[in-house]
């Protein structure tokens, strides 16, 4: 049973070489976005800071939409700006997914600074070993959360830490426009790496509804 036919509306993935978690080559991530485009949004992940390098990859992979989740001192507004001028001006109609690490009060207002130029906010926990915004494991502050949520005029997923346990709790707290889960509805493999439980995704998607 493949993901996308769990009703799931966006499907993510990590075209890299970094050593991220669940990152894949750019030939696989570009053939799982056309295997389907068609029965839902296809979302690819960068932690890069290089426009151009973005780009390429935006390119030959062919998401609906570009998560960019680089570190914060590299991952600006500024970068957020241009990449989504580059994007219009070569790729058309790509959405931006703006990953947020939600420390304290002072996330709420470099939120609102992403709000200005991005098309979706995700709200997300930082990891203290992996690279970029993501992949801890661990949620933050909801009630942070929330504040941004009830203050952006763009849509806003949250992330960080959910599960099918505690996903519904989450949205009852916060109200997000959607969830994103990924520690916690995987399966480890022997090798360090995972793919996707599809009991738990099942249940993640059915507590989410």
């Amino acid at each position: 049973m493949d993901l996308a036919s769990l009703g799931i509306d966006h499907l993510g993935v990590t075209p890299s070489t970094r050593g991220l978690p669940g990152e894949i080559s750019i030939e696989m991530a570009r053939s799982i976005c056309n295997a389907v485009k068609e029965t839902v949004v296809t979302v690819a992940l960068s932690v890069e800071n290089n426009p151009t390098e973005i780009l390429s990859m935006v390119e030959e992979v062919q998401p609906k939409i570009l998560h960019l989740c680089g570190p914060e001192n590299l991952s600006t507004p500024k970068l957020v700006n241009d990449m989504k001028t580059m994007l219009g001006n070569k790729v058309g109609n790509i959405k931006i997914m703006k990953a947020v690490s939600i420390k304290g009060h002072e996330s709420i207002d470099l939120a609102l600074e992403y709000s200005k130029v991005a098309d979706y906010l995700i709200l997300d926990t930082q990891s203290t070993d992996v690279y970029g915004i993501g992949a801890s494991g661990s949620t933050h502050d909801w009630d942070i959360s929330k504040k941004i949520v009830e203050t952006s005029n763009i849509p806003v997923i949250l992330a960080g830490g959910l599960s099918p346990k505690n996903v519904s709790e989450a949205i009852q707290h916060v109200k997000p426009w959607g969830v994103d889960s990924l520690t916690h509805t995987n399966k480890p493999l022997n090798n360090g790496r995972f793919r996707k439980d599809v009991e738990k995704v099942k249940d993640f998607v059915s507590a989410s509804r």
